[in-house]
Formats: structure tokens, sequence, C-alpha cells
């Protein structure tokens, strides 16, 4: 008893120190956590204990992620989720811990796959140019597996608590996050749907509760990733998410104009989407989307070199495919003082919102010595 009162007030120190409360240099910082986790550890039949040696691991793990050490803090993380885990079962609060344990870890074992906006590098999958290496999708199916569990221990919380609603809210927004990066678009749809309506719900159940803010927050995030991710869906996916009700319906306008964008015709989408054809109309030529090109001509080097503007620029079109606005930019580029020949090889991509990977190009044309030169229409 004397010694578990021990670590206890060992860890209440380590606790004000993480916050800041208590003042301790870089090498104090560490000894203390070490001699914390290793005072944890002797207790492990301790439930308390063994949930605490899961979060003061992960601190270490946090650490060593800061050093730049991330072999070193994955390994940490997993051993301090099987503390965690062992915990787990004993008190809905150590189950929490574990729950945010796994969505952190998967969080650090994906951060590979997102950029410095933590959005997905490879939107499209294992099948676009440039995608994640096979190291990186392990690890990304490792983050989305471990994201999938925590998931499922919210779900066996008591969902009275608004605390755990929130919890498992929060635990599909971040498996949606973690489905996108492996390219699995409409899945990650799905689940921030499934998310947004869980948030939607706590709203409206206690609008003046202190969680309001952080949920509110939580719906502009996933307001922002929906709109984004429709930008990677194919029609036939759109149609699905449409079927199974997980298209809100403030979506479809961006969903309508999706489809246009790939050249599905006015009276399929209206078909296909349950609108009427008015309503498809209306949608397409209130709703702009933002079209980005980019010319390319090759040297003797072989090297790709942009051209300047007008040839790499951007402009917002309605009610206009690709296809539409890629012929328009050839023609005028071909009969342009900047045209560099038919004995020369040059590329056109364009993009829908941003300029990005290759692969995800709305309109694609290579043209050369050993392909026929466009023409006008």
């Amino acid at each position: 008893m004397v010694q578990r009162e021990a670590v206890l007030r060992l860890d209440d120190r380590w606790a004000r120190v993480r916050a800041g409360a208590a003042q301790a240099g870089p090498a104090e910082h560490e000894r203390l956590l070490d001699e914390l986790i290793g005072a944890l550890r002797l207790l492990t039949d301790d439930p308390e204990c063994t949930a605490l040696l899961g979060l003061r691991l992960a601190d270490r793990a946090a650490l060593r992620f800061a050093a730049g050490d991330r072999a070193g803090a994955l390994a940490t993380i997993e051993e301090g989720l099987r503390s965690s885990e062992r915990a787990a079962r004993h008190t809905p609060e150590y189950a929490r811990w574990y729950a945010r344990g796994l969505i952190n870890h998967g969080v650090w074992l994906a951060w590979p796959l997102s950029d410095a906006d933590r959005l997905p590098k490879h939107p499209l999958g294992p099948a676009a140019g440039g995608g994640p290496s096979a190291m990186e999708r392990a690890a990304g199916e490792r983050a989305r597996d471990l994201t999938r569990t925590a998931v499922e221990v919210w779900a066996g919380l008591d969902q009275r608590d608004p605390v755990n609603r929130r919890g498992l809210a929060q635990a599909k927004v971040f498996l949606g996050d973690r489905l996108a990066e492996l390219g699995l678009t409409e899945d990650a749809v799905a689940w921030a749907v499934d998310a947004e309506s869980d948030f939607r719900r706590l709203l409206l159940a206690d609008p003046a509760a202190q969680e309001a803010e952080a949920a509110e927050e939580a719906l502009d995030h996933i307001g922002r990733q929906l709109e984004l991710r429709l930008r990677h869906l194919a029609f036939d996916e759109l149609v699905g998410l449409r079927t199974r009700g997980l298209l809100p319906e403030r979506l479809l306008p961006r969903a309508v104009v999706a489809a246009r964008i790939r050249s599905v015709e006015e009276p399929e989408i209206a078909a296909r989407l349950h609108l009427g054809g008015e309503q498809v109309r209306t949608m397409l030529e209130v709703t702009p989307w933002l079209a980005v090109w980019r010319f390319d001509v090759r040297g003797p080097d072989g090297l790709w070199t942009a051209l300047a503007h007008p040839w790499h620029s951007a402009t917002e079109v309605r009610n206009r495919t690709a296809e539409d606005v890629g012929a328009e930019l050839v023609r005028g580029f071909t009969s342009s003082p900047d045209y560099p020949g038919d004995a020369a090889h040059w590329r056109v991509l364009l993009w829908w919102h941003e300029e990005g990977d290759p692969a995800g190009a709305r309109f694609r044309l290579l043209a050369g010595p050993d392909a026929p030169r466009p023409t006008p229409s």
C-alpha cells in the first residue's frame, strides 16, 4: 500500500510537470518519467497503475516522436496499449483511456500518409502513380484496424453518457480519416456522414453543454472533409452513397457537379441520384467548380517544364465537363504563339479545385510527334 501511494504521488508530480504547473529541465523531465514508468511496471496487478502505465508510456512515445525517433516511439506506444487494454475491462474511465490511446497510435502510424494539412497524400489509393510504399500502406492498414477497435470500445460503453457518445462520434471521424488515407474514399465518406449525424444529435440534445463548441468544430472539420472526398469518388460510388442514405442533402449540388465534371449526362445524373431534371440543371448552373490546369513542354534533356500564365492557371466554371474545359484549352494553346510546334512533346493536366497528382487529373492529354495533333472540334 505504501509503495502504491508513493507511485501515485510520483504520477501526480509528473502530471503537474507535464501540464506545465511544475518546472523541470529536460534531463529532470526524462528522469522523472523513466522513474515513474519503472515504478508502475512493478504494480501491474493494480488496475489503476496498469492504466496509468499505458498513459505514461504514451507520454514517453510522444517525446520520442518529438525527438525524431519514430521507430522507438511506435514500439513504446505498442507496449502502452497492451497495458491499457488489460486495464480497460475494470472501469469505463480506463476503457476511455484505452480507446483514446488506440486513436492516437493510429494517427502516429498513419502520419506519412497525410500532408502538412493532415489531408491524404494518396487519396486515389494504391493504383495511383506515386502512391504509398508497401511499408507505409501496412502502417496505414494497422492504423485503420486500431481505430476500428477504438470505435468498438466506445460503442461498448454506456451510450446514455454524452462523454461516451462524443467519444464514439470522434472515433468515427478518425476512422474516416484513416480510410481516406488508404484510398477507400467511399467508406471514408460513409463513416464521416455517420459521425456528422452523431455530433448533430449531441448538439440538439444539449446545445448549451460545455462540449457544444467542440462538437461544432468537429462538424466544421467533417464538412470540409466530405467536400474534399467527393472529388475522388466515381459516379457509381456517389450513387451507392445516395442509395444508402449517406449522401447529405447539402452535398447533393457538389455530387451533381462531380458527376458532370466526369462527363456524366444530366438525365443519367437525375435518374441515378433520384433528382428531378430541373433540379440537376439548377444545381449545375449555380454551383461553380474551380478548373486548375498546367501545360508542360518537354525539353531536349527529357525534363518537363511548366509554361507560364495563362497556360498554368485556374478559373471558375459552371455546367461544364473537364473534357469541355480541357478541349477548349487545347484549342487555344495549339493556335497560340506559345505552341512549341508539332515536333515537340507537350502535355496538359486539368484538376478540380487544386493542382495535384497527375493520376488525379480530370483531363489529361500527352501530345508529340508520335501522337496525332489535337484539332479543334
